[in-house]
């Protein structure tokens, strides 16, 4: 009888609990039996492991073959464990050493020639094997993923054979390295390019200075799409931290696939309107992100917003206030983080052309009610800026950019000065202030006070858009350098709340 031990990861939502790979040799009748909850993969990857042994020239074992995945209440999925099952086997019979197996971590498929296939959710198991203290051996197409995590021991290989043999002391794996130079530099489109619109660039850059929720309203054509595809690039860059926890997600989701040269960017997610609720929140028998993961720490930008199922809108309620969403099924549960900004767009009418001066738009009253009725108050409510989009001067398309135009870098300098301010005084993004943070760092002098006192008595504003104009108030005092928020900021903030049902 034999016993080898060694370790693997599992996936499970963005993390990657630990499995225990326990192969165990005895006599009688050759048999070979998988434990501990494996799904139809899991129990394939007996083949694939006794193909890849034989053409490897291996011997393989005879008499009864147990091999345990622990813990035994965690399923286990996919061909992630063919690697770590292979060495096992190999561990137990002494071909190849056993002792060198607990200082790492296995992943990998096999193919019946023994070469190591990629396999998805690499990252979220990489930062796992760094903070256990082992080192992570790997198929080489997985090498430039988990290389981004620092103070991590990757060792790519091509073939199982190369993993014995480092294992044996007869050839060492190499280390993976970060390759700096294929690292892309994040690329957004400039703000500059949009011409006209000096409002809702302004809305645009309050909207990233505060983290805050921004609604589009206009016409087809005015810049709707532009804009919120410019949000990205006045955010301030992302943190290593922040990089790695927004790459984890897009690693383990087969839909987004994942770029390791694109790690530094911030997402920014534009699904369809006919889009369904597990499309946009994640969902499935095995949980899998959705497109508000996707968006985690970037822009999820909602275009056309009345045309999306207002079901499938009504799921965005509990993530906008939460910043994470909790998936439940019969066999698994899953929490993945979705602190994204949401950008929306929306025409004024059903035709699109309400307010047009050229007298286009025929819509009722009714239909424009029925229309804009489409978005729930709550969720109307949740959103903090309601920014008119409207038709302008064709003329200023033509010729070349006016002088002193906002660039992105300009506009991101700001930004991240008013990030920098909130840092300091509460830690966090103005957005994400508690109702105790706000009476702390939004207080009103005597004007302000009356002027809100106004606008809560004619708009009908709730307590959530109270707070929320509080909040965006903040925002514009940290842009302007102001150690409180006077009467101007107040009124600015006050500005972007005209869709409120009150106002109507």
């Amino acid at each position: 009888m034999a016993l080898c031990v060694l370790h693997s990861r599992a996936r499970v939502g963005i993390a990657a609990p630990l499995v225990t790979v326990e192969v165990h040799l005895a006599g009688g009748l050759p048999a070979l039996s998988i434990v501990g909850l494996p799904e139809l993969a899991v129990k394939e990857s007996k083949d694939r492991v006794r193909g890849a042994l034989l053409n490897g020239r291996f011997q393989f074992p005879l008499g009864r073959i147990t091999i345990n995945l622990a813990p035994a209440d965690l399923p286990k999925e996919g061909g992630r464990f063919d690697l770590a099952i292979a060495l096992g086997i190999l561990g137990a019979s002494g071909q190849v050493q056993a002792g060198r197996l607990a200082a790492c971590e296995f992943l990998g498929e096999l193919a019946l020639s023994g070469d190591l296939r990629p396999i998805a959710g690499v990252l979220p198991a990489a930062l796992a094997a760094r903070d256990a203290g082992r080192e992570l051996i790997l198929p080489t197409e997985n090498a430039a993923e988990a290389a981004l995590v620092s103070d991590l021991r990757v060792r790519p290989a091509p073939h199982l054979l190369a993993v014995c043999e480092h294992l044996n002391g007869a050839v060492s794996l190499p280390i993976g390295c970060p390759d700096h130079a294929a690292v892309c530099a994040p690329d957004y489109p400039d703000l500059a390019e949009v011409r006209g619109q000096e409002q809702a660039k302004r809305a645009l850059e309050v909207a990233a200075a505060g983290g805050h929720s921004l609604l589009l309203i206009g016409p087809p054509g005015t810049g709707k799409s532009m804009l919120a595809n410019r949000l990205p690039g006045l955010l301030p860059p992302l943190t290593e931290a922040e990089a790695l926890e927004t790459a984890a997600i897009r690693s383990i989701s087969e839909r987004a696939g994942f770029d390791p040269a694109t790690w530094l960017q911030r997402p920014f997610r534009s699904p369809h309107h006919t889009a369904s609720g597990v499309a946009l929140v994640g969902g499935g028998s095995n949980p899998r992100p959705g497109e508000i993961s996707l968006a985690h720490l970037g822009v999820l930008f909602l275009d056309e917003l009345p045309e999306f199922d207002r079901r499938v809108l009504e799921v965005l309620r509990e993530p906008l206030e939460s910043g994470r969403i909790h998936i439940s099924r019969a066999a698994q549960q899953a929490e993945f983080p979705a602190r994204f900004q949401l950008v929306a767009a929306m025409n004024p009418c059903p035709c699109g052309y309400l307010g047009d001066s050229g007298g286009r738009c025929h819509c009722t009253a009714d239909q424009v009610a029925r229309y804009r009725g489409r978005i729930s108050g709550p969720l109307l409510d949740r959103i903090d800026m309601h920014v008119e989009v409207p038709r302008f001067d064709l003329s200023v398309l033509d010729g070349p950019a006016p002088a002193g135009a906002s660039t992105s870098a300009a506009a991101r300098a700001r930004v991240a000065a008013a990030r920098a301010r909130q840092q300091a005084r509460a830690g966090k993004p103005n957005c994400a202030l508690h109702p105790r943070e706000v009476e702390r760092d939004c207080a009103l002098d005597d004007n302000s006070r009356r002027l809100m006192q106004q606008a809560l008595a004619r708009l009908a504003l709730s307590a959530r858009a109270y707070h929320r104009i509080l909040k965006v108030a903040r925002t514009i005092a940290d842009l302007a350098g102001a150690a409180a928020i006077a009467v101007p900021h107040l009124s600015e903030a006050i500005g972007y709340r005209r869709l409120d049902r009150g106002s109507a």
